[in-house]
Parts: structure tokens; C-alpha cells; sequence
């Protein structure tokens, strides 16, 4: 195997035998429950987590510190290996720019190993489908230029899907206002987000009912997947196992030979989206959020 380590972050929401079969090194953000100290995001009991919420508790998170990021970096170069480093969309958080400052810190330490990064645009898992196919490349014995390589050809054209059940959550960050938080729960209104080309959520409609919801994030994943170039698709949630088993028996029905992986949407994202949110990540035909 490729005598290089791959970086990433918490917010991948990559499921820990995933994790722990590639020998991830996942570099944790924090949260902070109710002006609690912080806490790191792999301490986190998640369905405790979303019981938090569900009975009012506030959530607010913090990017991976500089600190953090050194120790486990400077660990591995010691060590003799090289670095690939793929990070949570800096449209969302200064984690991946921490962790680029500490790298390029490293590298005058370090001038014999080798360190490549980039963005990955992606969030939750579209940020875990990126770092699972860069594995899956690397296990194959691709080399670190290889791998980076892929990955910026792919980033791009991770699309994310997305639906959330509780529109306060949504009003808590800014993203709508309290009278649309009201009435779009009075009316169920459910809204369709994705990460856009810069990283970033955007709104891009709404639909009534949650299952009609679930239908629409199907229905855009049909329109652009691109299973026969990637045949994965990763769904994440915030305790809605029941809906997200609707949802995969939907895309096994109509795709039996691809790979779904599912996994808990993490505190970073979770308490942005709150409970009840799904989001559905693959790679597709055309760049994030274009359905044409």
C-alpha cells in the first residue's frame, strides 16, 4: 500500500468501520451543547445527541483547531509518511483552512515529505464519498498525485440532496425567517437544499409532505447520477432511520447494482439541520446543483 496517510475531517460523516478499514486519519471538530464545554465530535453519543435537541437544547460548533491538526500531522511525518489532506468545504467552516495553515507550517519541517491538499467542496457525506473513492484509490496502490488528481476531477460533480423536518432549525441558523419557519410547518413544507458550486447550502425550493420530499431528492439523484462511472451513493441522516430505509429501498429498486452506504448526519452538520434531515450524496453527469 501507498506509504501515505489521508487526512480528513469529523464533518465527513464517514461510518467508523469505513474509518478504521483505510486507517483514516479524521481530525475532530468540536461541539458545545448548551454553553457546555467543548466537546470532540467523535465523544458525541448521537442519538443523545438528537434527544438534545429534540427537548431544546442549543448546539453550536467550532472548526478542528490548529493544535489538533498539528499534533496528528507533525505524528505522521515523524513517522516517515506523506500527507494527502481532504477538507470539509471552506464554504461552511475555517477548518480546512486550518488545517492548510498548519500543513504549510509542516512543510518547512519537513522539506523531504511530501504534503498535497485541496477542498473537497463537499460537506457530510459528499465530503465522505470523496474521501471513500481517494481510499478505495489508494488501496488500489495510486499513488498521492493519482488520488489528488481524481478527486479534483470528481469534487466538482458531487451533488448533494437534501431535506430537513424541522424548520426551526433552519430559522436558528438565519437561513429563513421565523414566519416562514411558522408557516411552512403549519403548511409542511419541506425544503430541498443543496451545496452549491462555492460549498455553500442553498435553497432551491420546497415541496409539501415529508414524503413527497423524499421523492424529490430520488427524483433529482435519477436525473444526473452517474453510477456507471462512480456506482456508490452515500445517504446520511439525523435520526430518521425509518424514512432513510424508504429512500435506499427506492434507489435498490431502481439501481440494484449500486452501493449504498448510510450513516448518521454528525453534531457539525446536525445542529445546523436538526433532526428528521436527510441528505443523499453521489456523484452526477453534471456539476453540483445543476439538474439538467
Amino acid at each position: 500500500m501507498a506509504n501515505y496517510k489521508i487526512f480528513t475531517d469529523s464533518s465527513c460523516d464517514l461510518p467508523k468501520e469505513i474509518i478504521e478499514k483505510f486507517d483514516l486519519q479524521v481530525m475532530q471538530l468540536e461541539v458545545i451543547i448548551d454553553d457546555k464545554p467543548p466537546v470532540l465530535n467523535r465523544d458525541i453519543n448521537i442519538k443523545d445527541f438528537y434527544d438534545q435537541l429534540r427537548a431544546g437544547a442549543n448546539a453550536k460548533t467550532s472548526a478542528v483547531t490548529l493544535g489538533h491538526f498539528e499534533e496528528h500531522m507533525r505524528a505522521v511525518l515523524e513517522a516517515g509518511e506523506d500527507i494527502l489532506y481532504l477538507g470539509f468545504t471552506s464554504g461552511l467552516s475555517v477548518t480546512y483552512n486550518n488545517g492548510v495553515l498548519v500543513l504549510e507550517d509542516l512543510k518547512k519541517e519537513y522539506p523531504d515529505r511530501k504534503i498535497l491538499y485541496t477542498d473537497t467542496v463537499c460537506a457530510s457525506m459528499g465530503e465522505g464519498l470523496v474521501v471513500y473513492h481517494a481510499a478505495k484509490l489508494r488501496e488500489e496502490g495510486k499513488s498521492m498525485e493519482e488520488v489528488l488528481a481524481a478527486v479534483e476531477a470528481m469534487k466538482d460533480r458531487v451533488h448533494h440532496h437534501v431535506t430537513v423536518n424541522d424548520l426551526f432549525f433552519l430559522k436558528r441558523g438565519g437561513r429563513i425567517s421565523a414566519a416562514s419557519a411558522v408557516a411552512g410547518t403549519v403548511l409542511q413544507f419541506k425544503p430541498i437544499i443543496i451545496v452549491d458550486e462555492a460549498g455553500k447550502l442553498s435553497n432551491i425550493g420546497k415541496v409539501r409532505g415529508r414524503k413527497t420530499s423524499l421523492n424529490e431528492l430520488f427524483n433529482m439523484l435519477k436525473k444526473v447520477q452517474k453510477f456507471d462511472e462512480l456506482p456508490y451513493v452515500f445517504v446520511s441522516h439525523s435520526d430518521c432511520l425509518d424514512d432513510v430505509n424508504h429512500l435506499v429501498d427506492m434507489i435498490k429498486a431502481e439501481f440494484p447494482e449500486t452501493e449504498v452506504v448510510i450513516s448518521d448526519i454528525g453534531p457539525v452538520i446536525g445542529a445546523h439541520t436538526g433532526p428528521g434531515a436527510i441528505a443523499l450524496c453521489h456523484l452526477g453527469k453534471t456539476t453540483k446543483g445543476v439538474l439538467e
